[in-house]
């Protein structure tokens, strides 16, 4: 059974991961980037938007590898392909992109 803690904690990592990607990887100068979070009927939508226009590209675009034992980086994006029910990225006008991810909040924490 997953608790609304469970998907608490999904959430924060989530929002951390994309938050940190946007202002590692995605700043322009004079740009920030937008982070809505948006409850949906079944769960929690959140959206990061950055002025970049590169990837990252969920595995089915077969944009996420996996790191080495030893790299410092690029686990942040398995950890958000694991934690969420679904996630893409999307292209937006003018340039850039968002990355949204869905965490169901229904799955099996119903009366807590």
């Amino acid at each position: 059974m997953v608790s609304a803690t469970d998907v608490s904690d999904a959430l924060a990592l989530i929002v951390g991961e994309l938050a940190a990607n946007a202002v590692t990887h995605g700043p322009v100068p004079g740009r920030d980037f937008a982070l809505p979070l948006t409850r949906l009927a079944a769960g929690v939508r959140v959206e990061v938007t950055d002025t970049r226009t590169e990837p990252p590209y969920p595995p089915a675009f077969g944009g996420v590898g996996t790191p080495g034992p030893l790299d410092e980086c690029g686990r942040g994006l398995l950890l958000v392909e694991v934690l969420a029910d679904r996630w893409e990225v999307m292209d937006r006008e003018p340039p850039g992109k968002t990355v949204r991810a869905e965490v169901g909040v229904d799955r099996g924490c119903e009366g807590h």
